[in-house]
């Protein structure tokens, strides 16, 4: 064993002090592996982000109840009464001016994209005195919260970078009203950082809502608590509800959007890997063709077909890791916090997110290169240890 270990030893270090010779083949392979690894990273890096931001960190404690059948905010539609009998339901968590929960009303508004120009749905969210408690990490960040009674409004982080207008003390003129912008908020880089919010009683009559509402944000005593929410107020006849957990629901809501990126993505690096693989064969081929002699010399040595394999292999993953770790640190320089929005295609609503190049996705993509190079090297391993001595010994 110590023997085979130190032939391909030996014929390793050999093969790579020869990549010189063959730079330009070698550096066609890197640069190969390279691109699918910055495009797969670049692409998932998307979906990562987008993920990222429909998703709630901290104690998985607040619960969000809508309507019976609704498959969104949007379609949902609860009265005063039914807010106040979830409010009082067993789990709720309560200060001492009543209990820990938010009463929403919630519309889409038109605002431009600073980047383009296009309009693009932006949500609206009427929010109770309670609603920061509820989520719990929500922070002013620049100028202060709205008044209640007031038409004000505060814009989340990630709404004020990706919307024009969304500017403390500009003035936004939405439908009849005009509204203060009066500071920026966030929320732990969740999807509500691409809200704005104002007092939920002056949403209502700007939006003819009446008393209704479309949702409620309860927190609860603790996230063990959640079943007994769940069940006191679904099986309650005098209400029509559903429960989820904030968190969960935010992830269901997201799915079809990762899910597409995630697929496309993986689509668009497997075709480029195929090349990539093409292009380490070629490599890898022509650098066994170019020491026939001296393979064949190190055979008649008396150097095993083992280490041959494996040296030809090892010189493959040597190009492959190396185009992998550029790939991957280019990706990370362009990619990792990039600002962007995109159209949530469940809710019909922009969401501010940014790139996230997570360490899962770049050892993801090294496997991927690590994988191409493997493949890349495995035939002409084969072949450079099956090829007969003699005839090799006799080639010029």
């Amino acid at each position: 064993m110590t023997n085979w270990l130190t032939q391909l030893a030996s014929i390793t270090l050999f093969n790579l002090r020869t990549v010189g010779e063959r730079k330009g083949s070698a550096l066609a392979a890197a640069v190969g592996i390279s691109g699918v690894v910055a495009v797969f990273v670049g692409v998932l890096s998307i979906a990562e982000g987008f993920r990222a931001a429909m998703t709630i960190s901290g104690p998985d404690d607040v619960a969000l109840v809508l309507r019976n059948g609704a498959d969104g905010e949007m379609t949902s539609v609860l009265s005063r009464e039914e807010v106040r009998l979830i409010g009082t339901a067993p789990g709720v968590a309560r200060a001492p001016d009543g209990p820990l929960a938010s009463a929403e009303p919630f519309v889409m508004i038109n605002l431009p994209k600073r980047s383009t120009g296009t309009d693009a749905n932006v949500p609206l969210r009427g929010v109770e005195k309670a609603a920061a408690a509820v989520r719990g990490d929500l922070r002013v960040i620049e100028g202060r919260m709205f008044e209640l009674g007031r038409n004000e409004i505060v814009a989340g982080a990630g709404a004020a970078r990706s919307f024009a207008g969304l500017d403390v003390g500009h003035k936004l003129r939405v439908g009849q009203n005009d509204w203060d912008l009066v500071g920026i908020f966030s929320g732990g880089g969740g999807a509500a950082e691409s809200e704005i919010w104002t007092d939920a009683a002056v949403l209502q009559p700007a939006y003819h809502r009446g008393e209704s509402f479309q949702s409620v944000f309860a927190r609860l005593t603790s996230a063990d608590a959640f079943d007994a929410f769940r069940d006191a107020v679904t099986t309650n006849p005098q209400l029509k509800v559903k429960a989820f957990r904030h968190g969960e629901f935010l992830a269901e809501q997201s799915t079809m959007l990762t899910g597409f990126i995630r697929g496309f993505g993986i689509f668009i690096a497997s075709l480029m890997a195929l090349g990539a693989l093409f292009g380490a064969l070629n490599t890898m081929y022509s650098a066994v063709a170019a020491r026939t002699r001296e393979i064949a010399t190190l055979r008649a040595l008396g150097f095993g077909a083992g280490p041959v394999i494996g040296s030809v292999l090892l010189e493959s993953l040597v190009l492959a890791l190396v185009g992998g770790a550029a790939g991957a640190a280019a990706a990370y320089a362009a990619f990792d916090g990039f600002q962007a929005a995109t159209m949530n295609w469940q809710t019909f609503s922009q969401v501010a997110f940014s790139f996230a190049v997570t360490p899962k996705l770049l050892a993801t993509a090294v496997i991927w290169a690590v994988t191409i190079g493997f493949l890349g090297g495995l035939f002409p391993a084969i072949r450079a240890a099956r090829q007969p001595i003699a005839v090799s010994l006799r080639e010029t």
